[in-house]
């Protein structure tokens, strides 16, 4: 399988290079076009169509609520893994790390973790007392984590769920669209794979991940070039705690941007110039109705929200990149526009926030909306497939859009003709 691995590799690398070699060729004879009327990243966008977005949130189903440390966690990593393969992105490579869950209730180090944890709690409080809020607001209905097997109807998936999750080692899986200018710097777009509550975890987060391994399929066409890198992470482990987006950071912040081997031209971690989330795409059908019920319809006013972290220390780099993607939203998406919110949390890109620009991605602001119950499916056995519509799916789809057509234009993206 190594073996296999690295002859994959290798080819994608050649096909990159190939790229390249004809972009600078092409350029140099002034065979592409230039005219205005003519936007290669308008063109790439184009390329995104509702078909296949549905399809590979299907394909991700497969595999259920994909919670971490079980086999269908593992099958699904595989599965991403080949997908990603089979469109051509470089550098398909797998981050381990080893997770284990908090240790029971009663014991000395529990009394210890509990004590770090109410901390943070406090820290955490203060710190959005002094960013201004986003909290609840209007009516709100009650969330949670679906921990009961006997609440999801469908026996089938029932089954497919029964395997609880073990501590011990995990994978996630990212690739690589490889700049032909500034190899040695790129953007980090990513989704978490993982799920729970009995469902099939295609909203939270199947919507997400599709979003990325769709960018990722048309980014890998074999005739588009970027300037920078793109990086398309699969993060693991969100849902107890953002494990996997830290393991990453852990283990590769201090590898950016070195060449390896010396000379090579190879960057196996480029810089980082930019990390963009995406986590629930799908449901924006407005407020609960006092009884608790939603709207069965998508909402005319249905948006994008881009968010960033008004106290982290890439503040105003985070704004001035979320405001970028309500730009590409106006130029590219089309059914939904965009907003920007200053709250972005509980999200995979808050380990990048001090770092480097960082945004997210969702269809509700993450605090006071999906937190006071906007999307009824967040962690619950209605997270299936079969619960969304196209107007839900294209929600998404927008948000595929805007994400494309604003790294497009931030890597420069071309089509080689």
């Amino acid at each position: 399988m190594r073996a296999t691995h690295a002859v994959v590799s290798v080819s994608a690398l050649v096909v990159a290079f190939s790229v390249c070699a004809s972009a600078q060729s092409a350029t140099a004879s002034n065979s592409v076009p230039t005219d205005s009327l003519t936007d290669p990243v308008r063109v790439l966008a184009s390329r995104l169509n509702l078909t296949r977005y549905k399809a590979t949130i299907k394909g991700l189903t497969q595999f259920g609520d994909r919670r971490e440390g079980t086999d269908r966690n593992a099958n699904a990593v595989t599965w991403i893994e080949t997908q990603l393969r089979s469109y051509g992105c470089a550098n398909v490579e797998r981050v381990t790390y080893d997770f284990q869950p908090p240790v029971p209730a009663g014991t000395r180090a529990a009394d210890s973790a509990m004590r770090v944890r109410s901390a943070q709690r406090s820290q955490a409080a203060a710190l959005g007392s002094a960013q201004g809020g986003g909290g609840t607001r209007g009516v709100r209905t009650r969330t949670g984590v679906n921990t009961d097997s006997l609440a999801q109807k469908d026996p089938a998936l029932r089954a497919l769920n029964t395997q609880p999750s073990t501590p011990g080692k995990r994978q996630e899986v990212y690739c690589t669209k490889v700049g032909c200018t500034h190899p040695e710097e790129m953007y980090i777009i990513g989704a978490h794979m993982d799920g729970h509550g009995w469902g099939e975890a295609a909203n939270d987060d199947g919507s997400g991940t599709a979003l990325v391994m769709e960018i990722a399929r048309i980014m890998s066409m074999p005739d588009v070039k970027t300037d920078r890198s793109i990086r398309f992470a699969l993060w693991n482990n969100e849902e107890t705690g953002l494990n996997g987006a830290r393991a990453y950071v852990d283990q590769r912040e201090a590898m950016q941007g070195k060449e390896s081997p010396a000379g090579s031209g190879k960057y196996p971690e480029p810089k980082w110039l930019g990390m963009i989330q995406h986590d629930m795409m799908l449901f924006d059908h407005g407020m609960p109705h006092p009884d608790g019920t939603m709207s069965p319809e998508q909402r005319p006013e249905a948006d994008v929200n881009i968010e960033f972290q008004s106290a982290s220390k890439m503040s105003a780099e985070s704004q001035k990149l979320a405001w970028l993607f309500v730009t590409a939203n106006e130029k590219y998406a089309t059914d939904y526009p965009a907003a920007v919110g200053p709250h972005m949390t509980n999200t995979d890109s808050a380990p990048f926030q001090d770092l480097i620009p960082a945004i997210s991605l969702r269809e509700n602001e993450r605090g006071r909306e999906v937190g006071a119950g906007w999307d009824p499916q967040w962690h619950q056995v209605t997270d299936v497939y079969a619960t969304y519509t196209d107007k839900d799916f294209r929600l998404g789809l927008n948000a595929a859009q805007t994400t494309l057509g604003a790294v497009g234009l931030l890597v420069s993206a071309t089509i080689v003709k």
